[in-house]
């Protein structure tokens, strides 16, 4: 990904964070010399050896899994907030802008067994339930039910490179307190978190 150097984030406890809070990225590798993606949530966890790594699923019936291991490199790419940003908030003239934060992970593919595929899951699905009403387990439900697992494929994904993009009007410093009021404004989701972070990320600086 090309990231400019003053976007570019190096801090990987922030990054590490941002990637647990959007779980939800895109897998792509190749199959039969085109690229492929899927949808899929990718947790960030540690292998046994204390390295950081990616785990994530599809479906068994997805094409995308036969080539995992002919061709286990893969790309990860996790999107954030992002927004639009109106030149008619700065000081001076200039073209508008959009801000983002986004993270692309290379790394190394390696398909789970079974078993392991089933460990995992009871505890991501703990995870995530844990505050919902009337929270549901992996426990409590069926063989039958459980024999769904056999219609995905897990994997683990060694992490080889982190490229993390932050574009959140670096350079345009002196028009920060107008942006992030405007886009406070704005009724969108993506507006609203880019102001918040913009904010934040001011006050951890001053």
């Amino acid at each position: 990904m090309y990231i400019p150097p003053k976007y570019k984030n190096e801090d990987l406890v922030e990054v590490k964070d941002f990637l647990r809070s959007n779980s939800f990225a895109i897998l792509i590798n190749t199959l039969k010399g085109r690229p492929w993606a899927t949808h899929t949530p990718l947790e960030l966890d540690r292998d046994k050896d204390g390295n950081d790594i990616l785990i994530g699923h599809i479906a068994r019936a997805n094409p995308q899994w036969g080539a995992f291991e002919a061709n286990s490199e893969v790309l990860c790419i996790f999107n954030g907030p992002h927004s639009y940003v109106s030149s008619s908030w700065y000081k001076e003239e200039e073209v508008p802008t959009w801000n983002y934060i986004a993270v692309h992970i290379y790394g190394t593919l390696s398909v789970m067994s079974e078993s392991e595929v089933l460990t995992w899951l009871h505890g991501l699905v703990d995870r995530y339930e844990k505050d919902e009403e009337t929270p549901l387990s992996l426990k409590d439900m069926s063989p039958a039910t459980l024999r769904q697992v056999k219609g995905v494929v897990g994997f683990r994904i060694k992490i080889n490179k982190i490229e993390a993009a932050y574009k959140l009007s670096q350079g345009r410093e002196e028009d920060h307190e107008r942006i992030i009021h405007e886009l406070k404004k704005k009724r969108d989701p993506g507006s609203q978190q880019v102001s918040n972070i913009m904010k934040n990320r001011g006050n951890k600086e001053s």
